[in-house]
């Protein structure tokens, strides 16, 4: 059964990915969050108020680490994937930034060093 994601973490992720939207993200005008037993769902809203549904994360008993799904929209479904750090787990900043760059395609988010991005925790 998965774990229940306390409130207090739910508050916090949803503030972390809003800060991460706002300082990478300028195409999206807001985050968010669904929640469904273990699972945290990540949307952003454009500008004109389409909902882009992005990613899904696995809550593993951290708030600072997370199993992560992309959002398939060929199939309407969430799949377990890979972080670009090919591990299945990371932040949820590292679960944002990949979906983002996937379906808001910028590619230079990539370029910038991983270690300034999870402050140095590399």
């Amino acid at each position: 059964m998965a774990k229940r994601i306390p409130d207090s973490t739910k508050n916090s992720l949803h503030w972390r990915l809003a800060t991460r939207a706002r300082e990478r993200w300028p195409d999206l005008a807001e985050v968010r969050m669904r929640y469904r037993a273990g699972f945290a769902y990540v949307d952003g809203v454009l500008p004109d108020g389409e909902v882009l549904q992005l990613c899904r994360l696995r809550y593993v008993g951290s708030a600072t680490t997370w199993g992560f799904a992309i959002y398939r929209a060929s199939h309407d479904d969430y799949e377990d994937n890979v972080l670009p750090s090919g591990s299945p787990t990371g932040t949820a900043e590292e679960a944002l930034d990949c979906a983002c760059s996937l379906y808001l395609t910028n590619p230079t988010i990539w370029a910038l060093d991983p270690r300034r991005i999870n402050d140095g925790d590399h």
